[in-house]
């Protein structure tokens, strides 16, 4: 048995049930290891008020959030090292892969878990993955040196077999899917092998995190909510996105020259409808969850049979539970649309990332045409589910004309929420490599955030007109640009 502290590095003041601490310490428990959760989101001197600024600029709507939890006075560190003198970890462990890959500041925990960490003196063994370790682990070792092991790609099983070897180095270098420097030599082992039955991974365990975790502001209430991913993976190859890392990393890199993976169905993979199903009930009955928050990549093409099946099962015994989803608007049609209104989807998530379709194509390897766009709006409408916007500015090659062109185009879909988030170089993608090539961003960023900050160098739109526009983007699309 080894003793593993999973550190969740959070820094956006708000709950957060991030996929890979569930996960991790569900096959972790059963395998018959301990685990605790050292969380950094409410400490005061730690985490930024990311509900107060998207309140402000009219992302959210006003709740009263902050009546449902407490923050910490103490100092975070001081209490990480306490944790760590009474529970004295083998390994400590801060970042992974998961459905939930880069939305909400998951992107950035293996630099914020490394802060944290840096100047304690350990016993432990520190390992870590995510996004980051898997585009470049010797540019991650290089620059946190502290680091034993990475994990690139999905570290489940593999922090489960670490775990089972603490005790014998050699045997634990061996491992698929490892990354660690030995000596000056930078080792990279093999990539492991895809998790190609999701249900293999035993229920999530929600019950690690504190209680006040599962509030989360919501159309302007107050909700008990959970993170959830069903699959994993998408079928698609935007330019920007830290999904195509991930598939690089599994030898998937040959794309249709309509921007889709070709080998798509070996890729993707998802839960059973009736494992679904019981997670859900799982959680509304032992938690009380109100809402689920599918993080999937794209929910539509999740497995239809799969998806057909949980309908059914959630038709002959409903659990009075709402999903939010994300997906392309060109799987909207009256067949899905109506699939998600059994499967009692409230709202539904839609990247449009800019106006310009030419731009989309040629820029981002993001097909989709504005006439689908515009009607999976309103055919979302006419069913009342929910709609919001995704957009992105500060894009390499992006004007102020663009931004301007996306808020008209917003104004036509008429959304029920809009969001903008500026662009953020994830390591290994090709945007981020041509916008280093363009010295709009420096060859690393590590304090990327697309809610909070833009750390973007161009001069075509200077920091202080993307600020304007992230603070006013919701009310330029519905009062007068």
């Amino acid at each position: 048995m080894a003793k593993i502290l999973l550190i969740n590095p959070n820094k956006w003041g708000r709950g957060i049930t991030s996929l890979w601490i569930a996960s991790h310490s569900a096959i972790l428990k059963e395998n018959n290891h301990k685990v605790e959760l050292f969380d950094s989101t409410f400490y005061s001197d730690w985490s930024e008020n990311e509900i107060k600024f998207n309140t402000t600029n009219k992302q959210y709507e006003p709740t009263d959030y902050e009546k449902f939890v407490k923050y910490k006075s103490e100092s975070v560190r001081e209490s990480l090292i306490k944790k760590i003198n009474i529970f004295k970890p083998d390994i400590i462990f801060w970042s992974a892969l998961s459905s939930h890959i880069h939305g909400e500041g998951e992107y950035v925990n293996i630099q914020y878990g490394y802060e944290l960490l840096k100047n304690l003196n350990l016993d432990a063994v520190l390992i870590t993955g995510g996004i980051q370790a898997t585009a470049s682990p010797k540019t991650i070792l290089d620059r946190y040196p502290k680091i034993n092991y990475l994990i690139s790609g999905e570290s489940e099983f593999i922090l489960n077999l670490i775990a089972n070897k603490i005790k014998n180095k050699n045997e634990i270098e061996e491992i698929d899917g490892l990354s660690f420097k030995k000596g000056d030599l930078f080792v990279k082992n093999k990539p492991q092998r895809l998790i190609n039955n999701l249900d293999d991974i035993p229920f999530y365990d929600y019950e690690i995190f504190e209680d006040q975790t599962f509030f989360r502001p919501y159309n302007g209430k107050v909700v008990r909510a959970v993170d959830y991913e069903m699959s994993r993976g998408c079928i698609y190859t935007c330019s920007y996105c830290v999904e195509t890392v991930i598939q690089k990393h599994y030898g998937f890199d040959e794309k249709t020259p309509r921007g889709a993976l070709r080998e798509a169905k070996k890729y993707l993979r998802n839960k059973s409808a009736e494992r679904v199903y019981s997670e859900f009930k799982f959680l509304k009955e032992n938690l009380n969850i109100d809402l689920i928050r599918c993080q999937d990549t794209n929910f539509l093409t999740i497995n239809s049979k799969m998806l057909n099946n949980l309908r059914e099962l959630i038709k002959k015994n409903p659990l009075d539970l709402k999903l939010y989803i994300e997906t392309r608007p060109e799987g909207i049609n009256q067949k899905t649309v109506e699939l998600l209104k059994d499967l009692n989807v409230d709202g539904v998530g839609m990247g449009i990332e800019l106006a310009g379709e030419e731009f989309r194509e040629e820029k981002l390897n993001r097909f989709a045409d504005q006439d689908k766009i515009l009607n999976a709006f309103k055919l979302l409408k006419e069913y009342e589910i929910k709609r919001t916007s995704y957009n992105i500015i500060g894009l390499p090659d992006q004007n102020e004309t663009s931004i301007k062109n996306t808020i008209e185009f917003n104004r036509i879909l008429n959304p029920d929420n809009v969001t903008v988030a500026f662009y953020s170089p994830y390591y290994g993608t090709n945007e981020q490599k041509k916008s280093m090539e363009l010295n709009i961003f420096d060859d690393y960023e590590k304090n990327v955030d697309g809610q909070l900050r833009s750390v973007s160098k161009n001069p075509q739109i200077p920091i202080e007109k993307l600020n304007y526009y992230k603070q006013n983007f919701k009310k330029l699309v519905f009062n007068n640009l």
